[in-house]
């Protein structure tokens, strides 16, 4: 991406994410912004400028501890929802194993923090536990039909 422009550096990158998302090569999450200061060769600041100015015109929203996603795609639930909804969609037995964190980044496509938070909740609502091994296993199954 070329530093000196009349319009802006991060004007050039919103407008080559918004191609991608009206081309449909970006119809759900957007890379993440260690992705996209590679891709384009540019700080976080810039990659920062050029999202809000997605957000501002309504192209993109983000989702805290998800990232960036095109506007009115993919599950906005909490990620402690929808883990809870994985050990159900698994048919997960007590004193099973847990996903690994580095499992529930992949899984979800989220940060390895977003995860941690996501584990601490569910150790607080008595789901899971450490078990043998330091590999977590599942304690207790969850109840009802969703949500927390």
């Amino acid at each position: 991406m070329p530093q000196a422009s009349p319009r802006g550096t991060y004007l050039q990158i919103s407008e080559s994410l918004r191609q991608k998302i009206d081309k449909g090569k970006i119809s759900e999450r957007l890379p993440s912004e260690a992705e996209l200061m590679r891709t384009y060769g540019v700080g976080r600041t810039t990659i920062g400028r050029a999202l809000k100015a997605l957000k501002a015109d309504g192209v993109i929203e983000s989702v805290q501890g998800a990232g960036w996603y095109v506007a009115g795609t993919g599950d906005r639930r909490p990620l402690v929802d929808r883990v809870t909804d994985l050990l159900r969609a698994e048919g997960a037995a007590v004193g099973d194993t847990f996903p690994s964190e580095n499992e529930l980044c992949a899984a979800f496509g989220v940060s390895r923090t977003a995860v941690r938070t996501a584990i601490a909740q569910l150790e607080g609502r008595g789901l899971i536990e450490m078990g043998p091994g330091r590999r977590r296993q599942v304690r207790a199954l969850p109840t009802g039909a969703g949500g927390s």
